[in-house]
């Protein structure tokens, strides 16, 4: 009787433990399926007032694009937005972002035009941990000294565009060239990319002139300009800046004595308000309106229709933004609390971008090709590639 009630009792047991796994088991199942089918909490952070309206936009509805066409979901999950102004000032860059993180809890930030405001974001990122993509702001320090397992970029660095064109001007024959620029990180560290392609291939940089971001006041500048005489200039404007500094330079008749080159930003979204000033242009960019590939063909038409405005280097880098996500969603099963998976999915990922396929460098940065274009009409017409999947240098990067 004894042995019967022992028998028993183990055999009691050893059913409430084995219950006791199910239960625990399934209770892992239902969190993992809630953290699957849990919306992610993308905050978008790009300017919507401003010189820099239209490049926001356009970056909201590139990665607005590919989540719709994967059914509005990333990695099996509903996709919630939280927007905030940034209104291209640094000066309210903190309070903003801590609005999208402590406010709202998002899980991922996806942010900005403004270089000075991607730097406030990536501070934040970091000391918060939260994952952060930057579908443009270039600044070099964003993949360079503040680089981070969390911090992503879908664009560029400044120094990328901006380099291979100090190397197209002097083949292009120049000796002699004058920089302009606002006085900002994009603009400062644009110069900087230029200065050093060009005068590793024999150029010289005879003077650097800027004016505070965003004044479009260039006349004084391009009576000083006119009165030195360079071979060539290189100048760095975005957005309505952009417009008004091509036109204004046409205006003075300095075209053709001193030809205007620049990255891609200066004629990307703005060639139909430059009109005839910016006809003949030589700019360099990770893209270019007519590349006439199918994967990129497919993409301009789809934006066309979705949007009914013609997709520029802003559409495709927020298109991009949301693809590098995704990766790393696919990676994590759809769990983006997943981190080490999340990040590791990004990192390796081969982005199908309409750019052309680029990978991540180990600082997180796309290795590109950069590509030599010419204004024509409306279009920034493709010449070539003017530098071959090129890597930004990082310095100073340590993970």
């Amino acid at each position: 009787m004894h042995n019967r009630f022992t028998s028993a009792r183990f055999t009691s047991s050893a059913v409430t433990t084995a219950r006791l796994a199910i239960a625990a088991a399934a209770l892992a199942l239902v969190g993992h399926a809630q953290a699957q089918n849990a919306p992610i909490k993308v905050g978008l952070m790009l300017p919507a007032t401003g010189t820099f309206a239209n490049l926001g936009t356009m970056i909201e509805n590139g990665f607005k694009m590919y989540v719709a066409e994967q059914g509005g979901k990333l990695g099996g999950n509903e996709v919630q937005y939280f927007k905030v102004d940034d209104e291209s000032d640094p000066a309210k860059a903190a309070d903003n972002v801590n609005k999208l993180i402590k406010r709202d809890q998002v899980d991922v930030l996806v942010g900005t035009v403004h270089s000075g405001v991607a730097l406030a974001m990536a501070k934040a990122a970091k000391e918060s941990n939260t994952l952060l993509i930057v579908p443009n702001a270039g600044a070099d320090v964003v993949t360079g000294p503040m680089c981070g397992k969390n911090i992503f970029r879908s664009s560029f660095s400044n120094w990328q565009p901006a380099y291979a064109m100090g190397k197209v001007a002097a083949e292009r024959g120049h000796k002699k060239v004058m920089t302009i620029t606002w006085n900002y990180a994009a603009g400062n560290e644009s110069v900087k990319g230029f200065v050093e392609g060009f005068e590793a291939a024999g150029g010289k940089v005879s003077q650097q002139l800027n004016l505070p971001f965003p004044q479009v006041e260039f006349q004084a500048l391009l009576t000083q300009i006119a009165s030195q005489k360079p071979d060539a200039v290189y100048a760095f404007f975005a957005g309505g800046g952009a417009v008004k500094f091509v036109k204004d330079y046409a205006a003075a008749g300095l075209m053709k004595s001193a030809p205007l080159y620049g990255p891609g930003f200066l004629t990307d979204g703005t060639l139909e308000a430059q009109g005839e000033a910016a006809q003949g242009m030589y700019t360099t960019l990770h893209y270019a309106d007519n590349l006439n590939t199918p994967r990129d063909n497919a993409f301009r038409l789809a934006f066309a229709k979705a949007y009914k405005v013609n997709a520029d280097v802003y559409a495709v880098q927020g298109y991009d933004a949301a693809q590098m996500l995704g990766a790393g969603l696919k990676a994590a099963g759809g769990d983006i609390k997943n981190r080490d998976k999340l990040v590791a999915g990004m990192e390796t990922a081969v982005i199908d971008s309409p750019r052309g396929k680029f990978k991540l460098s180990p600082a997180h940065n796309p290795v590109q090709d950069i590509y030599l274009r010419q204004v024509k009409g409306n279009v920034n017409e493709v010449k070539g590639v003017a530098v071959k999947a090129l890597a930004d240098p990082a310095k100073g990067c340590k993970m």
